[in-house]
This record gives structure tokens, C-alpha cells and sequence, in this order.
């Protein structure tokens, strides 16, 4: 199975990506993990990432449609995989489509949860204080927020004109949410295309 988990910061995709992980024995691929993995390391690619992270930006496309499609390739990626955060943007929906033609690998499905900016906001915020992640200031979350509406948002359209999309609340009990997600997928239980 190969899957895209999207929603708006905060909305649990990262929570529900593992969950998911472990029920279809496949691959989570977080690019934010990735990104995040290589600025505690302070390596070349985590140097270039904090410029963008630090101010509330989203890393540029070139860099991460790299490092996505050098993931893809990788061997444990045979049987399915799970990404979350990507693609952001109409021109990460062509190079992911382009990656997947590549290597004979259609997506499956595209989930989206959805919850309300106000309980976002609290989540994010929660998470900054028991994560400490410095990419979550209150400016940094409104901007991102703002992004993700603004660009990535728009592209539930394009999977759901696919006949791909997924929606499911990302508000309640974590098991709860990840049972609609499962119950949906595996009955094929997509939204309707317009």
C-alpha cells in the first residue's frame, strides 16, 4: 500500500503515519523527520533546512523532492510506504508523479484529516512545550498554517478528482481516528470525484 497522509500542522498525521506504519508493515517517511534528523546532526542538508525551519518556511522543493525520491528507492519501500508531508505543493504533486512513474509504483491513496484551526493551534502548541522543537514559535505555526492553506490544501482537489481521497476527522481518540482511517481504506471508501 502506498499511501500520502495529509492535513494542516498539528491535525496528528505524524501520529496516525506510525499508527498506520504498523498496521500495513510498511514505511512511515516523514520528511519533516528527515529534515529534523538532519538538523540535530547539523549535517549539510539540516544546515540548509534551518535557514528555512528557524524563520517559519518550508524547505525548497529541490531539496525535498530529492531527498523523497532517494527515500522511495530504498529497499525497505518494496511493499508500501506512508508518506507524510509531502507533497506540499502543485509542483511536488508532479515530481512525486513523476518518482512513482519512475519506478512502476502507482499511489493507492491519499488520506486527509481535518480539524479545526482553534484545536490546531492548541495541539501545536502543546507539542512545542513537551517536544521542544524550535520550529514551532506561535509565528512560525500562524505562517505555516497560512502556507499549508494556502498551497498545499488546494491539492486534496487533484486526489479527490482521482478518485484517491480519504477524508477523516482528525479529532477524538488517536484508536478511534486510526479505525475510521483502516475501516475507510480497506473498504475503498474514497470521497466522491467531482
Amino acid at each position: 500500500m502506498r499511501l500520502l497522509i495529509m492535513g494542516p500542522q498539528g491535525v496528528g498525521k505524524g501520529t496516525q503515519a506510525a499508527l498506520l506504519s504498523e498496521h500495513y508493515f510498511i514505511p512511515a517517511i516523514s520528511t519533516g523527520d528527515i529534515f529534523r534528523y538532519n538538523i540535530k546532526n547539523k549535517t549539510e542538508l539540516g544546515l540548509k533546512a534551518l535557514s528555512y525551519t528557524d524563520k517559519g518556511e518550508l524547505v525548497p522543493d529541490e531539496l525535498t523532492n530529492t531527498i523523497v525520491k532517494d527515500r522511495l528507492a530504498m529497499d525497505d519501500t518494496e511493499n508500501g510506504w506512508i508518506l507524510d508531508g509531502y507533497p506540499r505543493n502543485a509542483s511536488q504533486v508532479e515530481a512525486l508523479d513523476a518518482m512513482l512513474a519512475d519506478l512502476g509504483t502507482p499511489l493507492d491513496a491519499v488520506v486527509a484529516l481535518e480539524a479545526d484551526r482553534d484545536v490546531l493551534l492548541k495541539r501545536i502548541a502543546k507539542r512545542a512545550e513537551e517536544q521542544g522543537r524550535s520550529d514551532d514559535t506561535p509565528e512560525a505555526i500562524a505562517k505555516r498554517l497560512e502556507t499549508y492553506y494556502a498551497e498545499t490544501a488546494p491539492l486534496l482537489d487533484i486526489y479527490r478528482k482521482r478518485g484517491l481521497l480519504v477524508t477523516v476527522n482528525g479529532v477524538g481518540e488517536i484508536d478511534e481516528i486510526q479505525g475510521n482511517i483502516i475501516a475507510k481504506l480497506d473498504a475503498g471508501d474514497f470521497d466522491a470525484a467531482e
